[in-house]
């Protein structure tokens, strides 16, 4: 196994730690256990670094990435599934499957994470009211043991650990690979309709009428603007484009349907100040509204659809020295008034968020920790050095559990243990079946220490 100690930070740059980081093969990974236990101080899985806090961070102990070298990723069109490795990329997956005509089910904002996070993470995506998240469509996964046994996990075989394993931030055990379901496609495009919308009632109205009718929707809100145009909106649905649709909309195109290159424009630079003043923010906002006619309709590339965002290398570097908080939420449909009261905290407080993402959820995936319930979802980055940050967070957290709201795992960096009890009250049955597969607590995190999500005798 190769390591190396060396510190790591999850993608919002804040509170570092230093860890033994292991790149190890499936065939190594039962060594792990041994060094785990030798640490003193536990182990926990990493995959691209993309979850935004401390979830994947163990300091002082081990934290091991599963190498996917030698394991390859094998399609089965007969029955539409993939199997791969845990440290498979989506970026990985989806150069081998689009020139295939398959897609992955679920994809989250960038394609840089692997098929063991969006398992731990339960990933969601642009789809969650029509396909749920990225554990409804898995059909079996491989998981490494606390004892060192290796066990493959089934829904049918063994639904406690399956449940609590989904969602369950890799505390159960390190996923060693999964077999999960793709969905067919024709074209490498998407069929989008984008609509600008000048304040948030017409956004929800839309959003609530319209949204079942596309597989994928998304909206970009402005929370700079304030008054009658509080809201003001960008709303974006599409599907996948069929040979039809992608000859009459982009015949260019209709030669090479299923062509997938993605590429990136530039790195953002090591060490730039924060640029992402409000001043700013406000600037980039009043563009990005003016920039999109009123309704239109075209086709997309997968990238420029779902990953806008992986064209610009290191994008996090934006936010300057201090990092950035990215705090998402969810709460039920008929909490209209408190989606609405955090908007407006989030403009008057003057932490300006140039990245604020508004879905609406469907049904749960059952996982015991897993984010996603049927209701709004609202995603906004802070800068972390802003004054006043934390006692906001405590207000927009009070308001989220008051309204039966909770917080994703994957994206925090700043809640408390009350706030994560409250918000999923299934924990106790969760660390239950944990304590049955890991009774000496080998699997940890930062994450998990400050969230007091292990047993009292584990901390």
């Amino acid at each position: 196994m190769r390591s190396e100690q060396t510190e790591l930070s999850g993608w919002g740059r804040t509170a570092p730690t230093v860890a033994t980081l292991i790149d190890a093969s499936r065939a190594e990974l039962p060594d792990v256990v041994a060094a785990a236990r030798s640490s003193g101080r536990g182990a926990i899985a990493r995959g691209l670094g993309r979850a935004y806090g401390d979830p994947a961070q163990n300091a002082g102990g081990l934290v091991v990435r599963v190498d996917p070298a030698g394991d390859p990723i094998v399609l089965d069109a007969a029955a539409a599934t993939v199997t791969a490795s845990a440290g498979a990329s989506f970026d990985t997956l989806m150069r081998a499957l689009v020139p295939q005509g398959w897609f992955v089910p679920v994809t989250a904002g960038t394609r840089f994470v692997t098929v063991g996070g969006a398992i731990a993470s339960d990933i969601h995506g642009k789809n969650h009211h029509v396909d749920g998240s990225f554990g409804t469509h898995v059909v079996e996964f491989g998981l490494l043991l606390a004892d060192g046994s290796h066990r493959t996990v089934t829904r049918e075989a063994d639904p406690d650990l399956w449940w609590a394993t989904i969602g369950g931030m890799g505390l159960t055990g390190l996923i060693t690979g999964a077999t999960f379901r793709v969905l067919p496609i024709e074209t490498s495009r998407c069929l989008i309709e984008t609509a600008r919308l000048p304040d948030l009632d017409q956004l929800l109205e839309r959003m609530e009428t319209g949204d079942d009718d596309h597989r994928y929707s998304v909206a970009w809100i402005d929370l700079v603007t304030t008054g009658a145009h509080l809201g003001r909106s960008v709303l974006t649905r599409g599907d996948h484009a069929t040979a039809a649709e992608l000859a009459e909309h982009h015949p260019r195109s209709a030669g090479d349907p299923l062509a997938f290159d993605p590429g990136s424009l530039a790195d953002v630079p090591a060490h730039v100040p924060n640029v992402l003043s409000r001043p700013a923010v406000r600037a980039f906002n009043e563009f990005w509204y003016r920039k999109t006619p009123r309704r239109r309709l075209g086709v997309e590339t997968l990238t420029g659809f779902f990953h806008p965002l992986d064209m610009v290398g290191e994008w996090n570097r934006l936010y300057g020295r201090d990092g950035f908080l990215q705090y998402q939420f969810v709460v039920p449909f008929e909490a209209v008034d408190t989606l609405r009261a955090i908007i407006v905290d989030v403009v008057e407080s003057g932490h300006a968020s140039f990245l604020a993402i508004l879905k609406r959820f469907g049904p749960s995936s059952g996982g015991l920790l897993s984010f996603p319930q049927p209701g709004w979802t609202l995603t906004l980055d802070l800068p972390a050095g802003a004054d006043g940050l934390g006692r906001q967070l405590a207000r927009l957290d009070d308001l989220v559990l008051g309204a039966g709201g909770r917080h994703y795992l994957a994206k925090d960096a700043a809640t408390t243990p009350a706030v994560i009890r409250a918000g999923y009250p299934r924990l106790a049955e969760w660390q239950a079946i944990r304590a049955r597969v890991d009774p000496d607590g080998l699997w940890v995190s930062d994450q998990a220490r400050r969230l007091d999500l292990l047993r009292p005798s584990e901390r």
